[in-house]
């Protein structure tokens, strides 16, 4: 089986703070990856929950919030939220995928 014909192929999100509106939708839509911090921006949780501050800073995304995490990215009204492929880091959802 190719990996580009897997159903299960790992995707990752990072939020480009210098972006973030912090509108919230993100968290709206996926509270299990995204979480507003007390800085009024959205970041990303760590499998553990944990809130990922670090710029830059990604997740994997479980299979079960994929479309919450897209429509995120789709509906973000800073364009901050990127979604892409762990194996060659290309961006499949978000302001710099080749398809937006």
């Amino acid at each position: 089986m190719s990996p580009q014909t897997t159903n299960d192929e790992d995707l990752e999100v990072w939020i480009d703070q210098e972006l973030c509106t912090g509108d919230g939708i993100c968290a709206q839509y996926a509270p299990e990856i995204f979480e507003l911090d007390i800085d009024g921006l959205a970041y990303v949780k760590s499998e553990q929950d944990e809130l990922l501050q670090t710029p830059g800073a990604t997740t994997r995304i479980p299979l079960d919030v994929l479309t919450d995490v897209v429509d995120s990215a789709k509906e973000c009204p800073g364009e901050c939220i990127h979604v892409r492929r762990v194996t060659d880091r290309v961006e499949v959802y978000g302001p710099d995928a080749e398809d937006a």
